[in-house]
């Protein structure tokens, strides 16, 4: 893979450091630096002409830094002569501003997308987009994995014979109903209202719980309202163990160590698509990487081939 160079942003460069482990090429330096009056100015420290370029940069908190970091990236591989500019964001925090639900606000989720392909990106390659339909914001290929996999590995050490899997929501429950197939589970769903980003209201569950080991799972846990809403609406229905797992560990606002305190709450599982502090981690946490599903991915791009065909049969474990 001599034609390909991988630069990391400053938001996750252990994901990056892995993701080229299993490539089996270096991580190209970049120097970040800032501006008297404090603007960001970035170097790509290798060779771009002519080479495929791969920018690794999930948009985490401070995710504006992070994102002006991504376009400056783009920017400066494409001033450099790269043959082709793929942007790996394993995170797209702006895929939630994917529609207009209120009078006169923004559609982030497209604007941040066009800004992308404005400043020189050829392609998106991201993990468990918010919703399916934010592709449609980007006017390149985007390639869109998911943890699926990864997660029914780690969950098949456990007796699932009496398992359910519970979304939060009606609009997750496709991906909890794929999941519960991967894991030869069953399915259900709670019927959530949002009144604002941290209050919501859990109704009722849709589907059998009562005496089964619950897996509850949503693409993402930032300040953790909906899945603790969800917890007191599952001990109203009696499930035997409860389990919580999401691709995107965000946490907010100390989300991980209120969940981690539910004394019914056996296990919490994301992947490594944003760093989770040290400092903030619990006995009860599992990160997984996604770092060779990545790896596979930008391999399968730079070599022309089917990324799909990623899911077409198991990963050997």
């Amino acid at each position: 893979m001599r034609d390909i160079a991988v630069f990391s942003g400053s938001a996750h460069p252990e994901l990056a450091a892995e993701v080229c482990a299993h490539l089996g090429v270096p991580l190209s330096p970049t120097r970040v630096s800032r501006f008297a009056n404090d603007c960001l100015e970035v170097q790509l420290q290798a060779n771009c002409r002519e080479r495929d370029v791969f920018l690794i940069q999930p948009l985490v908190r401070p995710v504006q830094e992070h994102l002006v970091e991504l376009l400056l990236m783009c920017d400066a591989a494409r001033g450099a002569s790269a043959r082709r500019i793929t942007v790996v964001m394993p995170h797209y925090s702006y895929a939630r501003s994917d529609k207009k639900d209120e009078p006169r606000i923004s559609l982030g989720g497209r604007l941040v997308a066009d800004l992308m392909v404005s400043a020189g990106a050829s392609r998106v390659l991201a993990m468990t987009l918010h919703s399916p339909q934010v592709h449609g914001f980007f006017s390149v290929p985007v390639d869109h994995l998911h943890a699926l996999r990864e997660l029914a590995a780690h969950f098949r050490q456990y007796d699932l014979s009496r398992t359910t899997v519970v979304s939060p929501d009606l609009g997750n429950a496709k991906e909890a109903a794929a999941f519960a197939r991967l894991i030869g589970a069953q399915v259900a769903a709670g019927a959530k209202q949002r009144f604002a980003d941290d209050r919501v209201s859990i109704s009722d569950v849709i589907g059998e719980v009562a005496g089964r080991d619950v897996i509850v799972l949503d693409d993402e846990i930032a300040k953790g309202s909906t899945v603790l809403e969800l917890l007191d609406r599952l001990r109203e229905l009696g499930p035997r163990s409860i389990r919580v797992a999401c691709t995107h560990g965000l946490f907010a606002d100390g989300a991980l160590k209120r969940i981690g305190e539910q004394p019914d709450v056996l296990e919490i599982v994301c992947t490594n698509t944003v760093p989770v502090p040290d400092e903030e981690r619990t006995d009860k946490l599992q990160i997984l990487s996604i770092a060779p599903a990545l790896a596979e991915a930008v391999r399968r791009i730079h070599n022309g081939e089917s990324v799909s065909a990623l899911f077409d049969a198991p990963r050997s474990e």
